[in-house]
């Protein structure tokens, strides 16, 4: 025998109905205000979200994040409801479809215009503090990197410095014979202090910018860590950040300037014009045969000046070839905006915004799954195995009343019968 046939089995379905009917009489009494509590106040932080969205702060734009967050709360109130009332109450597996649908697209409406409003209330100024901390990082590595191509390019002196000391020490050999065999201060001396003395000269070059790297190097540490500190000040974010892009248009400003203070394109060129701008003096030896030793030396240290280029040219491409400091901007952003850029960082935010507005469908999911196991308990049960004893009562009162009322309309005295009507012809 089933279930369905078993008398004590369709009692145990009633009264677990009727036990699950008395909660859900119960929870109706305040599941209206909890509602509307967490409307409000998805509405609330909703208004917070839109003021931070808007620039202006007079009247007008009050009343309007104001209306805003009505018409949230009123939609997230109304749509609840609708759903609280109606997705419990249909049996049909199309209609259940049907509504899980509708709440599946109303939940998408209701992040896209309020849970993301939340976020920004709930996490907007970590937000705003995050993109900061994330700009300071970039300046510093565009800062380092400038820096760090600066100091290659200020390295060159060194090799400059071993090109000039390389002609020096030809000069001083000149000088004393050992170089074209003829000891003074010819032509080939002359040659060699020429290429000497324009490598110092630009040797002094390069060093006068060592200290102007260093000092921009410096101040942009300085800078970088007042933005440091702006990140994290107590304070209103929104005034933070206007000193933050002051400083940041100044940090630009020095790395362009370490970007300018490179001078590996300069000893470049110097290094094609030390072989290719040579003033060749006119030779002064006695005789045809002196004259010709001092040619053929002027000749093999013009092809020592050339390679000595070469690697000089070389190191400069070396340096310039290095990857330049990446562009780095600065660009003020919303704290709606914030927390969308830097989502996966305020997941918590993000998870508590959504919540307090997608919580309802709990709800929705606990009440149709109670009703249908209220309709389960209460399968196969006939009319009156269903009854409560107050709504026995009261069928019987009615019954008596029916009866009384029928028993009176019998024992009533039928009414006189009216006169017959006269013709005209009597």
């Amino acid at each position: 025998m089933s279930d369905l046939d078993d008398p004590s089995a369709r009692a145990r379905g009633v009264r677990y109905s009727r036990e699950l009917e008395g909660h859900l009489t119960w929870l109706d009494t305040f599941s209206g205000t909890a509602l509307g509590v967490l409307a409000t106040a998805s509405g609330i932080y909703t208004y917070l979200g839109v003021s931070s969205l808007l620039d202006d702060n007079g009247a007008m734009s009050a009343f309007a994040a104001i209306a805003y967050s009505v018409a949230v709360s009123v939609g997230i109130f109304v749509f609840w409801s609708y759903m609280l009332r109606l997705f419990p109450a249909v049996r049909g597996a199309r209609a259940r479809v049907g509504l899980m649908g509708a709440m599946a697209l109303g939940s998408l409406a209701i992040i896209a215009m309020s849970s993301w409003l939340n976020a920004a209330a709930l996490a907007g100024s970590a937000a705003v503090e995050q993109h900061l901390a994330k700009t300071v990082q970039d300046y510093q590595v565009s800062l380092e990197r400038a820096h760090e191509v600066a100091l290659s390019a200020q390295g060159l002196e060194r090799d400059v410095a071993r090109v000039r000391q390389s002609f020096e020490d030809l000069s001083e050999q000149e000088a004393t014979g050992n170089l074209s065999g003829l000891a003074g201060r010819g032509a080939v001396f002359r040659v060699l202090r020429q290429k000497s003395s324009e490598l110092a000269g630009l040797e002094a070059q390069i060093a006068s910018q060592t200290p102007l790297v260093e000092g921009a190097f410096t101040e942009g540490n300085a800078i970088l860590s007042r933005m440091r500190a702006l990140t994290v000040e107590a304070g209103p974010v929104e005034a933070r950040s206007v000193e933050f892009s002051e400083q940041a248009v100044r940090l630009a400003g020095l790395i362009t300037q370490m970007r300018q203070l490179s001078v590996a394109s300069l000893v470049e060129r110097a290094a094609q014009d030390l072989s290719a701008s040579v003033v060749l003096p006119e030779l002064d030896g006695s005789s045809a045969q002196i004259r010709n030793d001092q040619s053929a030396t002027i000749t093999s240290v013009l092809e020592v000046l050339s390679q000595r280029a070469l690697t000089l040219a070389r190191a400069a491409q070396v340096v310039q070839a290095m990857p330049a400091a990446p562009d780095t901007t600065y660009t003020p952003i919303s704290s709606a905006d914030a927390v969308i850029l830097y989502a996966r960082n305020f997941i918590p935010s993000w998870a508590g915004a959504i919540a307090i507005d997608l919580l309802p469908a709990v709800l929705v999911f606990i009440l149709a799954i109670t009703q249908s196991a209220i309709r389960l308990g209460r399968e196969g049960t006939a009319v009156e195995d269903s009854m409560t004893l107050a709504e026995l009562r009261a069928a019987i009162a009615v019954m008596k009343e029916m009866d009384e009322a029928m028993k009176a309309d019998v024992t009533a005295p039928a009414p006189p019968a009216a006169p017959p009507l006269k013709t005209a012809a009597e």
